[in-house]
């Protein structure tokens, strides 16, 4: 079973930072396709950013230049470094985990041709003008 926890988060200005971080259980992370997620309040969950076992990432439009993914296999952790924060980043961020294409019995999202079954807690994130 893939299990992900979330860190980071919170409440920062216009133009601040943030870094979220996810750590993920199992011996076959570095096999996991991963990604970051977000819904705010009344809208839908959408992809923010997304990074294959070879560190290939992918962003939505609404965050290239300003959002990093990245990883680090040693420690089976994922991140997104945030820059640049604007009042519509403000949202709830989930990790979440392609893991052979498997949905696990709750929500699932196709995303970049990818089919991510496992998810973490979610984070808030409000960015304050």
């Amino acid at each position: 079973q893939v299990q992900l926890v979330v860190s980071g988060g919170g409440s920062v200005q216009t133009g601040g930072y943030l870094r979220l971080s996810c750590a993920a259980s199992g011996s076959t992370y570095s096999t996991y396709y991963m990604g970051w997620f977000r819904q705010a309040p009344g809208k839908e969950r959408e992809g923010v950013a997304a990074i294959d076992s070879d560190s290939t990432t992918k962003y939505a439009d609404s965050v290239k230049g300003r959002f990093t993914i990245s990883q680090d296999n040693a420690k089976n952790t994922l991140y997104l470094q945030m820059n640049s924060l604007k009042p519509e980043d403000t949202a709830m961020y989930y990790c979440a985990a392609d893991v052979g294409g498997r949905c696990n019995g709750g929500y699932c999202a196709l995303w970049v041709g990818r089919l991510f079954g496992f998810w973490g807690q979610g984070t808030q994130v409000t960015v304050w003008s």
